[in-house]
């Protein structure tokens, strides 16, 4: 197994939390999100067997890290909004301590995270187009994207001019969310309005959707209201915008997707996409993956477009946890 320094953040905290015992591991993981559940579930169940040293050195680095926040002469609001914001940038800090430190909490739509997309989408079915919007905005992009896929085809695109759209949503309006998800909800101080990025919302939800459905989707759209939708599709990450993202960030994606699906996913795609991933791989992979392109059969451009979008979803999720960027054309640095 590879050394401590070079294990990613999932496989860090899953050494950790089997170091700490079944009791305290479980009491920690009642705090985590679903997907970061789920991201150190699978690496507990992939890791081979664990070192003392390995063990040792990542809980080690956890008592650095506690010790040196022991003294914070400032308060807790304020020092989580400093880590948030240097860890994810001012805007997306904002959009998250919005969240966690309001006083009521959306107890329904935390609910709505752990259930399946299916399951999620029977609840909306007889809501109005506008609480599905929010609802949509407010869950993570993928999940958002499987729900928009079991909601009836010609509801769609209104749903999704709707989620571009929002800009605000008030506490009212959020309150009312929740009785409708919940039928219960506990009144509290009114939090101000949260703001919210309606069309990169649509954006990333449409990017995690096959092409046909996006493309329909957007063209729907576009009827209603055709500056919107190409504003939208200017938004959307696609694979060619890979060739925008530093040399760093490049060898950083490499070590979390699989040759095989990356060779599915450069299949028909520009030489200076091809380029930009052989020259950021040492000269034997570089040299083994064009083989590997060369002897490739025909393949279908689903498999394809589908290979790329799974690449695509864990270049934004690193662009998410700061360890890469997105779109950086000014050279190898990060700020």
């Amino acid at each position: 197994m590879a050394e401590a320094s070079q294990l990613t953040g999932s496989q860090r905290a899953a050494i950790f939390l089997l170091g700490i015992g079944e009791d305290a591991a479980t009491s920690v993981m009642r705090h985590l999100e679903p997907k970061e559940v789920q991201r150190v579930g699978e690496a507990m169940a992939s890791l081979p067997n664990v070192s003392n040293d390995q063990l040792a050195d990542v809980i080690g680095d956890f008592s650095t890290a506690l010790e040196q926040q022991n003294s914070i002469s400032f308060g807790a609001d304020e020092y989580a909004k400093r880590v948030m914001v240097q860890a994810l940038g001012e805007q997306k800090a904002n959009n998250v301590l919005s969240g966690v430190m309001k006083s009521g909490s959306s107890k329904g739509l935390e609910a709505l995270k752990w259930m399946d997309a299916r399951s999620v989408a029977e609840i909306l079915k007889s809501e109005h187009p506008q609480i599905v919007a929010i609802v949509l905005s407010s869950l993570e992009s993928d999940q958002a994207a499987a729900i928009l896929l079991h909601i009836p085809a010609d509801k769609r695109a209104d749903i999704m001019l709707r989620v571009a759209r929002l800009e605000m949503v008030n506490a009212t309006a959020l309150d009312e969310l929740d009785v409708i998800l919940e039928r219960q909800i506990a009144l509290g101080t009114v939090p101000p309005p949260e703001q919210l990025e309606g069309m990169k919302t649509a954006a990333d939800i449409l990017n995690y959707l096959d092409s046909d459905a996006e493309s329909a989707i957007i063209d729907a759209m576009k009827e209603t209201d055709e500056e919107l939708g190409d504003a939208i599709r200017d938004l959307m990450f696609v694979f060619e915008n890979l060739l925008d993202v530093a040399d760093k960030g490049i060898q950083r994606l490499l070590r979390e997707i699989s040759v095989d699906n990356l060779v599915i996913a450069l299949k028909g795609t520009e030489d200076a996409v091809q380029q930009k991933f052989f020259s950021n791989m040492s000269t034997r992979a570089a040299e083994m993956l064009k083989e590997d392109l060369e002897v490739k059969g025909p393949v279908r451009l689903t498999d394809v477009e589908m290979a790329q979008k799974e690449i695509l979803a864990v270049a934004v999720k690193l662009a998410e946890d700061g360890e890469i960027m997105l779109g950086s054309k000014g050279g190898d640095d990060f700020v």
